[in-house]
């Protein structure tokens, strides 16, 4: 099909009904759009169909997903410039189906029919889970865990970095300057002070990933560490890091949910990017069992990425991308629900340290890494999971910078009747 490149450009700014900030690169060769733009590469006419019969995110996802669109130049820019016309749109099943009433937006919509092909629909790739209620259960939830987790360790080493840790690093003021090795040892550090762990002490670490936090707080702090995954590869790469850091007799490795922990009290506890999978539902749940582990006056630091609220809190949606590709089953709150949440279950919340911007550095830092060595991470991966972790952590990145989510360190203690909760008058340093 000759110039499908204009055609595909004019049909889609008179859907969208604005100008396309990018330029078009289509499969029969042709060009169009802004010269000086990132391109959007249209590889085949299987990736305007996956678009017309899953418009939105979920369409663009699995023509990215399965290479049918891809993007030449740079990434963050594009998907920048992208996010304005199909993230930041707000426009949900109802919305498309009234805009269906206007006769341009119809006339667009049959064009694109045509210059796509034969109407039938495209298989999701394959990496695609099938969305279902969040209930959150023991079943589900391991389900969960180890489709985002066990995509194979050698694949998260070449993504993370020697340190194997899969949260927001902390990064030295005032310039983001250094290693991601050394920004997630002063994370670690970081949440270690917090705990004001000292040597003797029992800490829970809650989803210990694979096994960084426990590790460095038997190593550095002198403290025994129960740390419990769902995953089973994470496990079996922590048993092995602690045994070779000679720390067996301090640190044991667990696969367990943490509502099966019956071996309290703790002195301290670590949830570091954990209570994102908990659920809505279930975060009551989950804030009541680790008081319930902790010794009166233990503290707890819960590390939690946040979405902002909304007007209605009841029209919140999971993000389509993330819950089929990413993190099924993970919902986002607001941080002053984590913090009700955690004050009704009777913790006493200490401190809300905001870190958003820390997590915007970090993911870009893998994404880097992730580049660096591409062919070798699809390799590891596959091309399909390869892509959606790419794409997953540059939009992220963004919206860390854009301020749409953010992540947040909330320090809670099980303040005891007496009211002595052990907090120092003075218990941050401000530059």
């Amino acid at each position: 099909m000759a110039d499908a490149a204009s055609r595909l450009k004019g049909l889609l700014e008179q859907l969208l009904g604005a100008p396309l900030p990018l330029r078009i690169h289509a499969w029969d060769g042709s060009q169009a759009g802004p010269p000086d733009a990132p391109a959007l590469v249209v590889r085949n006419r299987r990736a305007l169909r996956r678009l017309l019969f899953k418009p939105g995110e979920l369409g663009l996802a699995r023509a990215w997903v399965a290479g049918d669109l891809d993007v030449e130049g740079d990434l963050y820019t594009a998907l920048g410039r992208l996010s304005g016309l199909v993230w930041e749109r707000g426009e949900d099943a109802p919305t498309l189906a009234r805009s269906l009433r206007d006769p341009q937006v119809r006339s667009a919509v049959r064009g694109l029919f045509r210059l796509a092909g034969p109407p039938l629909p495209p298989t999701p790739p394959v990496e695609e889970v099938r969305r279902t209620r969040h209930l959150h259960t023991r079943r589900t939830d391991r389900r969960a865990i180890s489709h985002h987790y066990d995509v194979g360790n050698d694949f998260y080493e070449l993504v993370l970095g020697p340190s194997m840790v899969y949260s927001c690093a902390y990064w030295p003021a005032p310039e983001p300057e250094g290693t991601l090795e050394q920004a997630q040892h002063d994370k670690l550090e970081l949440v270690s002070r917090k705990l004001a762990l000292t040597p003797g002490q029992r800490l829970l670490d809650v989803g210990c990933g694979w096994g960084s936090m426990a590790i460095h707080a038997a190593r550095e702090h002198g403290v025994g560490v129960v740390g419990i995954t769902l995953s089973q590869e994470q496990a079996a790469y922590a048993r092995k890091r602690v045994a070779d850091e000679g720390l067996t007799d301090r640190v044991e490795i667990r696969v367990q949910d943490y509502r099966d922990v019956t071996d309290g009290p703790f002195d301290a506890i670590s949830s570091i990017g954990m209570a994102e999978h908990v659920g809505a539902d279930r975060y009551l749940e989950y804030a009541r069992d680790l008081h319930a582990l902790l010794e009166p006056g233990g503290r707890l630091l819960n590390h939690q990425i946040a979405r902002r609220p909304q007007r209605d809190e009841s029209t919140y949606e999971v993000d389509e991308f993330i819950d089929a590709y990413v993190f099924p089953d993970g919902e986002l709150a607001p941080v002053g629900t984590t913090v009700t949440q955690l004050e009704r279950a009777g913790f006493e919340v200490r401190d809300v340290e905001a870190i958003r911007e820390h997590y915007a550095l970090t993911l870009r830092r893998w994404v880097t890494n992730l580049e660096a060595d591409w062919k070798r991470a699809v390799e590891l991966a596959g091309y399909g999971r390869a892509r959606v972790w790419r794409l997953y952590m540059a939009a992220s990145a963004l919206a860390f910078e854009r301020n749409q989510i953010g992540v947040n360190q909330v320090l809670a203690v099980k303040t005891p009747q007496s009211g002595t909760s052990g907090m120092p008058l003075r218990a941050r340093t401000w530059n």
